[in-house]
């Protein structure tokens, strides 16, 4: 149903890669998100929380480069157990915080001098405009829906994005003590679709401001359009959200490989939660960034 829509979307859509580093290991995790262009002026929208992350990801080095530079100073201390635990609350540094995030747009532009960031002030919504690049490199644009009526219950839309980490192109250096990229492995990482239909509408104060799937968003989908059969963009990918069902089994006996087990199992129902199309149109006229209907 959706063949021909993906093919439509997906030159518009690209992966947001990163690497990832917690405090106290050498251990790289990648992980992944999604954004799309809306113009041929390589400005392109993602989910709030993503471009808040990619944001942060230089303070988050200058934090822990900060407690460095005071680790070192106190590497003799005869009370250096206590001093670094001094350190560590003054620098809110625990065993799973994150002090290095390294992020890569994949095919999107040819090179990149600055990075400017627009937050909407309630919803999941982010503009992200590159600058200083002489080639744009994704091949069309998002179309958005015109007339937003059409979104109704058990209509069914699909959604793409980058769910699945599968790039290697990384490693931690030891001798810099930091996570790089590297020019070997695999430095591309699988599209995803997942279909549904339309459930509900969310409304704020009176203003429907979300579209919900029957379907989850996968992680790393954040930020990746919502469409129909015919490319057009409905909304955008924000998070999921998990509905109790009610239908909870405790410590009951069931039959599992032939053998009888004592089982407890809580369902829950884990539907989309997209931002709708008026919203995200209506944050671009605001910020007079060019857009496309249909």
């Amino acid at each position: 149903m959706f063949v021909e829509a993906i093919e439509r979307v997906d030159p518009f859509v690209r992966p947001i890669l990163s690497i990832v580093r917690r405090y106290g290991s050498s251990e790289v995790i990648p992980a992944c998100s999604t954004m799309f262009f809306v113009n041929e002026q390589a400005c392109a929208i993602t989910c709030k929380h993503v471009a808040e992350q990619l944001l942060n990801s230089d303070t988050i080095h200058q934090n822990y480069i900060r407690f460095q530079g005071e680790r070192r100073s106190i590497a003799r201390d005869k009370n250096h157990t206590r001093r670094l635990e001094e350190l560590e609350q003054k620098y809110n540094l625990r065993q799973e915080s994150i002090i290095r995030i390294k992020n890569q747009f994949v095919n999107s532009v040819d090179q990149i001098a600055e990075i400017t960031y627009h937050f909407h002030p309630t919803q999941d919504l982010a503009v992200i405009q590159f600058k200083g690049y002489h080639q744009i490199k994704y091949n069309s644009c998002a179309v958005f829906l015109r007339d937003s009526s059409k979104i109704k219950q058990g209509r069914s839309l699909c959604r793409l994005g980058y769910p699945f980490p599968e790039f290697t192109n990384y490693r931690y250096n030891p001798e810099l003590d930091d996570i790089e990229w590297t020019n070997d492995g695999r430095s591309n990482t699988p599209r995803f679709p997942i279909d549904g239909i339309v459930t509900r509408l969310r409304a704020e104060n009176g203003e429907v401001v979300g579209v919900e799937m029957s379907t989850p968003g996968l992680r790393g989908q954040s930020g990746g359009p919502l469409f129909d059969t015919n490319g057009v963009i409905y909304g955008m990918q924000s998070s999921t959200r998990h509905l109790h069902l009610g239908f909870d089994i405790e410590d009951q006996n069931v039959t599992v490989n032939g053998r009888q087990t004592r089982v407890s199992n809580y369902p829950f129902l884990n539907v989309g939660q997209c931002v709708h199309v008026d919203i995200i149109k209506k944050f671009l006229r605001d910020l007079r960034i060019t857009y496309y209907e249909e």
